[in-house]
């Protein structure tokens, strides 16, 4: 038991004299408890390659057992002495935390001024562990010890700017396809008209969006089909703003309210079945801080319409 706190300590900070620092005693009363440790297991938990150190498969999976279960000792001593830890990390996509979190943080820190809350992006979807946050907004819905709580499914329809929007219904109505400059619905054909932004990190491949959504409103794009490609929604989005073209969106990405100069057509909506979840260990779902965000996402999930029946 001595040693488990040495062994977290240098397997997070990937140093000896780091940990020494750390808990306050020598560098070779750390080597001394590795060593202890090591042999006690019958496993070389690091390899030492120089002045660099690196664990082994073995340390990583008994790091991260460790590190969880510190966590919990610590977790629940702090609660007994009447010290509840109110601080908590969330992992989100930076799309997601940019358009829809960081707008209502506001609002959550009115409500719940003793939540210290941290948030970290997140380009792709990481391992959910207490080593690299307490709660995540993730796609994934399982793993072995984890809750998960559904906030959305997503749905991609096509927005492009006002001033696009009326010059497309104008050209619509000269030709007779619609009966006035406010149609409550418009055909997937109309859209080929304009040029098409793609967002290729949805599908991973460049135009592939627009090639479903155009399938599954039942026609198919021309090889002549003026696209303009981008990484990111984000992206994708502040082009349509500045009326290049027409964008594939989601929910969360557009906010009426708060993108006045963004329309969304009335035409055909496409369901990815990709649905976002906050997930958290099962095993800490009564902590404080951990109900109190869970909850607030659940509610801010719900007012927004995110968790609504479309």
């Amino acid at each position: 038991m001595k040693a488990l706190p040495v062994f977290e300590a240098v397997a997070r900070l990937n140093s000896f004299s780091r940990a020494a620092q750390e808990l306050h005693i020598s560098q070779s009363a750390v080597s001394h408890q590795i060593r202890l440790l090591e042999d006690y297991l019958g496993e070389a938990l690091f390899v030492r390659n120089g002045r660099y150190l690196s664990l082994t498969e073995e340390g990583k999976s008994y790091f991260e057992t460790i590190a969880s279960a510190l966590s919990q000792i610590e977790r629940a001593s702090e609660q007994l002495q009447g010290h509840e830890d109110m601080q908590v990390r969330l992992a989100l996509f930076s799309s997601f935390a940019v358009r829809w979190l960081i707008p209502r943080l506001p609002g959550l820190q009115r409500q719940y001024p003793q939540l210290n809350l941290t948030l970290e992006m997140m380009s792709a979807e990481p391992q959910l562990s207490d080593r690299i946050s307490d709660c995540f907004i993730t796609l994934q819905h399982e793993q072995r010890g984890f809750t998960f709580d559904l906030i959305y499914s997503e749905r991609l329809f096509p927005v492009c700017s006002r001033t696009l929007w009326q010059r497309l219904c104008a050209d619509l109505l000269q030709q007779g396809l619609i009966s006035n400059m406010e149609p409550e619905s418009i055909s997937a054909e109309h859209l080929k008209r304009l040029p098409l932004l793609s967002t290729y990190s949805i599908f991973g491949e460049k135009g592939e969006d627009w090639r479903r959504w155009f399938q599954e409103a039942g026609t198919h794009l021309p090889d002549s089909t003026r696209y303009q490609h981008f990484s990111h929604m984000l992206l994708t989005l502040e082009a349509a703003r500045h009326h290049q073209g027409i964008a594939l969106t989601n929910d969360y990405m557009y906010i009426p309210s708060e993108d006045p100069d963004l329309v969304m057509l009335p035409t055909h909506i496409m369901k990815t079945h990709d649905r976002f979840y906050v997930a958290y260990k099962s095993s800490r779902r009564q902590e404080p801080g951990i109900q109190i965000l869970r909850r607030w996402l659940n509610e801010q999930a719900r007012a927004s319409g995110l968790l609504s029946p479309h």
